[in-house]
């Protein structure tokens, strides 16, 4: 932002890789902006799922919002091999195109599901699209199937975590930790929940490097399969 703009998707690619996780869940993830590709010169060749993807991983990507100059989404990257992928659109008003991404992992022997997702701006809406999540799951999920749902909850004071834990999911509860602003870390928005894993760790690393690349600290969550 501002004339000083600078570009950060090389070192959050190195960033990514750095973090040697088996999944990495990223939301506002763009396939294309053609206005930042002309000002950029080192604007990737590459959709930004597939640039950031470290070498070994797989890349899923699906489009959740289309603007004048792009498109922009959810995106997965996982060391595990994908089994399918979906997209189901999440939007609660015009002014808000939302949507989640729904990948299955082949994590050893087992299958594994993943939701990424990204809620919106408004108190109403995000009860609203959790009840969406709610319904996709229950029609598209194994009640038995190990499950992860991770992303931007836009969620100020964890006032949605008692709706999750109704319909059966559980977070790391350990010491506060906060992921926005970024710079000034004073709330959780993101959060990892799990359904047939194990929660056992939690923790938001901190530091310059991880402010300039976003506005929000990344949100490292372990749990036993």
């Amino acid at each position: 932002m501002g004339p000083t703009r600078r570009l950060e998707i090389h070192n959050l690619g190195h960033a990514v890789e750095q973090l040697d996780a088996d999944i990495v869940c990223l939301q506002e993830v763009r396939k294309l902006h053609r206005r930042e590709e002309q000002y950029f010169t080192r604007w990737p060749e590459l959709p930004q799922a597939e640039f950031l993807c470290p070498e070994g991983y797989y890349p899923v990507y699906q489009t959740n919002a289309r603007t004048k100059h792009g498109e922009h989404g959810n995106a997965l990257l996982s060391r595990w091999p994908v089994i399918s992928h979906g997209h189901e659109d999440m939007s609660d008003h015009r002014f808000e195109q939302r949507g989640l991404l729904h990948v299955e992992l082949q994590v050893r022997r087992r299958s594994v599901h993943v939701i990424v997702l990204h809620l919106g701006l408004i108190a109403g809406s995000r009860v609203r699209q959790l009840e969406k999540l709610a319904d996709f799951i229950d029609r598209e999920i194994p009640r038995t199937a190990p499950l992860l749902v991770a992303g931007d909850f836009n969620d100020w004071g964890g006032k949605l975590r008692p709706v999750m834990n109704s319909h059966g999911f559980k977070d790391y509860r350990g010491e506060r930790v906060a992921t926005y602003p970024s710079r000034l870390p004073l709330t959780q928005l993101d959060y990892v929940y799990a359904r047939g894993l194990k929660p056992t760790s939690l923790e938001v690393p901190r530091g310059r490097i991880w402010w300039r690349m976003s506005d929000h600290l990344p949100l490292i969550a372990d749990f036993k399969l």
